[in-house]
């Protein structure tokens, strides 16, 4: 069992994986990596959905490569790893790929280890555990009394972190904490990131690409701005510095490089973040042209002092609501309005097919106050894509 950024790595001519990735077991799906240990673009998975229920042309082989997971192991410790002696921390494996290979890459760093979600059965992966749910991660880190808290999701390439009070520390904070410790002058994130995250990046000179909601995408404007650093808020952590992809291993040994002199409750400080409010909504319809009139009239409203986010799901049959301000009640009200707007549309039960018709590219916008992120396929006409 190996972690997706494992395959991007050591792919050939093509490389796939198999996982749940960050979601349900029920959500199974298939990644693909080209050649350069890229994902594919919209366009090829669309060829290749065509093709699955067309007779294949049978054939090939098998070849099991027992040496794949040290070779990863060597690259990733080699390239990301620091002394982590007298680091003491909790490592969430989720139940999925990094089951047993991230705690020995960090005691073979040095740091004393205490395992949790590391045993995988095919059928517990993300289950109560992981990247996507840190309830565990922050009560085991404070009874232990250790250092930190890592939580990968189910196929290794997102990693979120809990300090040693147990507060979660996520996406934003890991790219802006990395930003300043590297030196970077760009970074590129999505329309999900934190205004607080904007604010500290304008206030130390570096520069910011915001890309519509997806790793695939913030790689893209990476590779194009010549920027080595980026991510997203779920966790999603992008440094190319000897890598081709967002590593959740990589990214955690970053990170606990970062800190490895101060408490990382104090190192994440560096970011103040404004509330955050959201709301997973179940839509069988998408998410219609009106709902993006209505927002993007409420987002005018506000000026750019906050703002609401909503968008369909790429994963999932959710249209997901998200509001931010200075205050976590004024988060609350923005939400509930930004929600009851995507409610009254589910009811009208109108097809939500053309929201790929005005798709706007969040990159090209002025400010990172950015209303929509409509780049995502309609859930009724494609299944479920990770």
């Amino acid at each position: 069992m190996l972690p997706t950024p494992a395959v991007a790595l050591l792919r050939l001519d093509l490389g796939v994986v198999i996982s749940a990735s960050h979601n349900p077991p029920e959500y199974n799906g298939v990644k693909f990596f080209d050649r350069d240990g890229q994902k594919l673009t919209d366009a090829a998975e669309l060829e290749i959905e065509a093709l699955l229920d067309t007779k294949g042309p049978g054939g090939g082989d098998v070849t099991h490569v027992e040496v794949a997971t040290d070779s990863y192991l060597e690259h990733v410790l080699d390239r990301f790893g620091d002394d982590l002696e007298g680091m003491r921390i909790v490592v969430d494996c989720a139940n999925g790929a990094y089951s047993g290979l991230a705690p020995r890459a960090f005691e073979e760093l040095g740091a004393t280890v205490h395992c949790i979600g590391d045993a995988p059965d095919g059928a517990n992966i993300n289950m109560g555990c992981g990247a996507t749910d840190l309830a565990a991660l922050r009560r085991t880190v404070v009874e232990l009394g250790y250092d930190a808290g890592i939580a990968f999701d189910g196929d290794g390439d997102r990693m979120l972190a809990v300090d040693e009070k147990g507060a979660p520390i996520d996406g934003d904070q890991i790219v802006a904490v990395l930003a300043l410790h590297l030196g970077v002058d760009l970074v590129a994130v999505t329309t999900m990131a934190n205004l607080g995250f904007h604010r500290l990046m304008r206030d130390n000179g570096v520069r910011v690409v915001t890309t519509d909601v997806g790793d695939r995408y913030v790689l893209e404007a990476l590779r194009r701005e010549g920027g080595v650093l980026g991510g997203e808020q779920s966790g999603h952590i992008i440094f190319l510095r000897d890598h081709v992809t967002g590593d959740g291993l990589a990214s955690a040994l970053l990170l606990c490089r970062a800190a490895r002199e101060r408490p990382l409750s104090e190192v994440s400080s560096v970011m103040q973040k404004f509330p955050q409010v959201m709301r997973n909504i179940p839509s069988s319809v998408g998410m219609p042209d009106s709902v993006v009139e209505e927002a993007d009239r409420l987002n005018a409203e506000l000026d750019g002092d906050c703002r609401v986010l909503v968008r369909a799901s790429g994963t999932e049959p959710l249209v997901r609501v998200l509001a931010e301000a200075e205050t976590h009640e004024q988060a609350e009200e923005l939400c509930a309005r930004a929600e009851a707007i995507v409610r009254a549309s589910s009811d009208s039960g109108r097809p939500s097919c053309a929201i790929a018709a005005s798709t706007r590219s969040a990159a090209t916008m002025p400010s990172p106050v950015v209303a929509w992120s409509r780049k995502m396929r309609c859930p009724d006409c494609s299944p479920p894509k990770l």
